[in-house]
Parts: C-alpha cells; sequence; structure tokens
C-alpha cells in the first residue's frame, strides 16, 4: 500500500453533512483547503482522524468524510494527543479557535506542543469568541471593544507563533483564509511534518468581528502588506519585489533594495530548518505596519517526537521486563483463588 499512489479528489473528503456557518465565513475556505491537502497526502482515507474542541471550527468533523471526534470546550488536544498515541498509524488533525485552543484549552495546547506529539493542529484565529456571540478572546487586540469589553480591553493578547516558539514549537506556520492555494500548501506542509504542526489561519467572522484582519488581507494591500516566506530564499515583498528584510543590530528592519546601498544580497534568506528559534520568533511577531505580516511556514526543525520516544522507551523495558504478558503481571507476586 505504501508504493501505491492513491487517487482521491477533494469530493472524497466532503460528508453529506450541510454546512451550516455564516454565509462568507472564513471556515468555509479553510474546509475547502484541508479537503484539498488530505486529497494530495496519499494517505489511505480511513486512516484520516479530524478532532475538534468547541466553538464555530469545531463544527468541523461533521463535514469531512472521515473519521472524527467532536470534543468539549478546550480538550481537543488532550484528545487528539491520545488518539494519535493509541493508534500512531492515523493522520491526526484537531481543529481549534482562539478560544477553544488559547483560552480553556491553553495549558493542553502548550504541553501537546511540549510534548511534540505528531498531531496537525489548525488554529483559526478571528480574534473573537464567534459561537458565543462576540466576547474577547485571548488574541483580541488591546483595546478590541466586544460584548465583554464595552470600554475596551486592557489585556494584552496572545501571539500564537510567539507561544508555539516559546513552547518548544518545531514547526509553526501561517496563512489566510482567502488564498485557498497557499493554505492548502501550508495544510500539506504540515502533515508532512513528524511533531507537533501549527498552523494559524487568519480567518474572517463576517458577524461579529468582520474585517478584523482587512488591513492585511485586503488584495488592495496584499503586495505590500504579506510577506510569503519559503525556506532557502531572501525576503522580498512588495508591490515591485523591490523590499525585504534587514537585520540592524538585533532587530529585523524593512529595507529598500536600490536605496541606501542595499542590494539583494543584504537581503536575509529564510532559513526555516535552523534550530535557533530567536529569528522565528522575530518573524512570528512582526506586525502591520510596522512589517509585512510573515505567511508561509516559519519554523520547521526535525526532533524525536512523542510517539517515537514512547515507541523506543516500550522497546527498550519489554526487552529486559519478566512480564511479557498481561497474564504475567496478573500471575505474579502473591495470588488467591476466591470461590
Amino acid at each position: 500500500m505504501e508504493n501505491m499512489e492513491l487517487k482521491y479528489s477533494p469530493k472524497d473528503f466532503k460528508s453529506d453533512q450541510e454546512v451550516r456557518w455564516c454565509a462568507g465565513c472564513g471556515d468555509h475556505a479553510v474546509l475547502n483547503a484541508i479537503q484539498k491537502a488530505m486529497s494530495q497526502l496519499n494517505i489511505p482515507k480511513e486512516n484520516f482522524a479530524v478532532i475538534s474542541g468547541i466553538g464555530c471550527s469545531s463544527r468541523f468533523p461533521y463535514y469531512m468524510n472521515t473519521f472524527g471526534l467532536h470534543g468539549i470546550h478546550g480538550r481537543a488536544s488532550a484528545i487528539a494527543s491520545g488518539v494519535k498515541i493509541a493508534n500512531p498509524e492515523l493522520s491526526v488533525w484537531q481543529i481549534t479557535g482562539d478560544g477553544d485552543g488559547l483560552a480553556i484549552g491553553g495549558n493542553h495546547f502548550i504541553h501537546q506542543i511540549r510534548r511534540n506529539v505528531d498531531v496537525n493542529v489548525i488554529l483559526f484565529n478571528n480574534e473573537i469568541y464567534g459561537l458565543t456571540k462576540g466576547q474577547y478572546s485571548p488574541t483580541s487586540k488591546y483595546g478590541a471593544v466586544t460584548k465583554t469589553s464595552p470600554y475596551g480591553t486592557i489585556e494584552n493578547p496572545f501571539k500564537p507563533g510567539e507561544l508555539v516558539i516559546g513552547a518548544q514549537g518545531k514547526f509553526f506556520a501561517r496563512t489566510l483564509d482567502n488564498n485557498v492555494k497557499h493554505a492548502t500548501e501550508m495544510m500539506v506542509a504540515a502533515a508532512e511534518h513528524k511533531g507537533t504542526s501549527i498552523v494559524e489561519v487568519l480567518q474572517n467572522c463576517v458577524i461579529y468581528n468582520d474585517n478584523v484582519h482587512a488591513a492585511i488581507t485586503d488584495k488592495k494591500f496584499a503586495k505590500e502588506r504579506q510577506l510569503f516566506l519559503e525556506h532557502g530564499k531572501p525576503m522580498i515583498f512588495g508591490e515591485n519585489d523591490n523590499k525585504g528584510l534587514v537585520l540592524d543590530g538585533f532587530r529585523l528592519k524593512v529595507a529598500t533594495i536600490g536605496e541606501n546601498g542595499v542590494t539583494l544580497n543584504d537581503i536575509l534568506v529564510h532559513d526555516a530548518h535552523n534550530p535557533e528559534p530567536y529569528l522565528h520568533l522575530m518573524l512570528s511577531n512582526m506586525a502591520f505596519p510596522e512589517y509585512p505580516v510573515a505567511f508561509g511556514v516559519i519554523r520547521n526543525v526535525d526532533a524525536l517526537t512523542y510517539n517515537e520516544g514512547l515507541k523506543k522507551q516500550t522497546e527498550e523495558v519489554m526487552k529486559t521486563s519478566k512480564f511479557k504478558s498481561m497474564n504475567d503481571l496478573l500471575y505474579s507476586g502473591s495470588i488467591w483463588e476466591v470461590k
């Protein structure tokens, strides 16, 4: 089976359920991207499992023609980790939002990353609680006016990339809901990485936080405000591809090629595989208007996964253990028969 090419189309991963997201919701595009990605991975359809918690995005398993489980609030990371550890052959996809994943589920989220469980986590970030009708979330911007912050939030938001890298994350990518082609590429890259893969999707909630990312995602500004990273290529952006990133001391700086003596050779080349996280952290934290927002695979570093470590440890213990089966354990020590 491993050498056999499997012929799937995105339609093979669509369920017969009515998709009940609001018209214009960014979730529709992400659903499309994941179905496209799964059809390209050459993985048997019965080996996919989609796990979610609670929130608008967490309806996802119903719309996928795969195995799935709609969990409880904040527990998607715990459930997905358990599924992968119990059956390492599965390709496990965890669907979560900025509320489900980073608020009530934040503790599970960071430890899943720290352990490097081989799960693909798709984090929908619309900076609001949509399902419960518009409360501020852990990623809502400082000062955001919402139903639970009528005078503006007084909390500093999480930056998902910073959180992932701080939890020793080995894979972090960012994409946006209005670019299905790029989103599909990021889903494929996440699936091909061994370990916890986090893909942040800048997603629009048309009802409770419409246009929250518009300054970045609007196609009128895209060339000037979006930087698409590719490993081994210069970090270039701009309407005329004439802007790029350079290091100014310990900070990133936007420079224009051809001005102040800056040449293409001065522009930083992206190294997603560098085990040192410092530049990846700076890239993930870049924000408009000082910088363009970085999209693509920001960090992709190989490391031992929890699954690999558990298998290795189990095999080593079994070599020297006097217990070779459950019966060996049950009949060890003092035993007696009850009549």
